[in-house]
């Protein structure tokens, strides 16, 4: 088993687990574990230092995930949705839902109804997708999302991008990973050989807090970068955490120094079971003044 496979399997994924590390109590949790599911991986156990801080809010469960009443797809995703795991809302690109799984699942997540649930793609439902492309000239860009397209196999994740890029009208591929975040042991040589085989090909990357940024993610970023892939950066303004205007500093210049462009701060949607992280839209005009 490959080395990053063998760091996932060691997540925390069961509620007596996590009584055991961090002594939440795993009763209270059970219930939203089971319609939510719950992945941390070991490097972001050590991001945690106390009950509370900014890492443990991002994936620690809590109760009153299930009492929020909101919908469960507030993007409508389900609805702009012409063939299973593909989204076509704009004319000219799709998104591409390769996976359910994730390597952390934030509590924030928009898509809590689907990550989790099951696993990768099977053949017949990834060539429905790309007939669909195929058949729609229009489509010049597509983004690669889930579930985080990186826990994908090497195998399995070329198989899609060469089949996406024998796409004539096909101009763009996009790759939205949390990965090099949070399991950094995925990017491998092996891994940007496969990249780098693909341009032109971006990726966005996803960080809400400047400690994020260990040395062990930043090897993992300079290693896609040095691949020549465009590394940009999504940022949750998450309620108490990256709320602070200081800490939004110092994370852009941060993903500046690790060579990610800081590519958009991001309004949580009104998910259900995420909402008690939303913030007015104010502070995010007041963080960009």
């Amino acid at each position: 088993m490959e080395k990053w496979k063998q760091t996932l399997a060691q997540s925390i994924v069961k509620p007596a687990d996590l009584e055991k590390r961090l002594g939440v109590d795993a009763t209270s949790i059970q219930d939203v574990v089971k319609e939510f599911p719950m992945r941390i991986t070991p490097m972001w156990m050590k991001l945690i230092k106390k009950k509370g801080d900014p890492f443990w809010r991002q994936v620690i469960p809590i109760p009153e995930e299930l009492a929020d009443e909101a919908n469960d797809d507030p993007l409508h995703e389900d609805v702009d949705s012409p063939v299973p795991h593909l989204v076509h809302r704009y004319p000219d690109r799709v998104l591409f839902m390769v996976t359910n799984q994730c390597p952390i699942y934030c509590r924030f997540c928009t898509r809590k109804r689907l990550v989790g649930k099951s696993g990768f793609l099977k053949k017949g439902e990834i060539d429905r997708a790309i007939k669909y492309i195929r058949e729609h000239a229009e489509i010049r860009d597509v983004i690669l999302s889930g579930g985080d397209p990186l826990l994908l196999p090497d195998r399995l994740l070329e198989r899609i991008l060469q089949l996406l890029r024998n796409i004539p009208h096909l101009e763009l591929i996009r790759i939205g990973t949390r990965v090099p975040g949070s399991l950094p042991e995925r990017v491998t040589p092996a891994l940007c050989e496969v990249l780098r085989k693909y341009h032109p090909l971006f990726m966005n990357l996803h960080f809400n807090h400047p400690d994020e940024l260990t040395p062990e993610v930043h090897n993992a970023c300079a290693m896609l970068a040095n691949a020549g892939i465009p590394l940009g950066s999504q940022t949750v303004i998450l309620k108490g955490d990256t709320a602070a205007t200081e800490t939004m500093k110092r994370l852009m210049h941060g993903l500046l120094k690790a060579r990610i462009r800081p590519y958009y701060l991001y309004q949580a949607d009104t998910t259900r079971g995420a909402n008690h992280f939303r913030t007015p839209v104010e502070c995010g005009m007041n963080i960009t003044q």
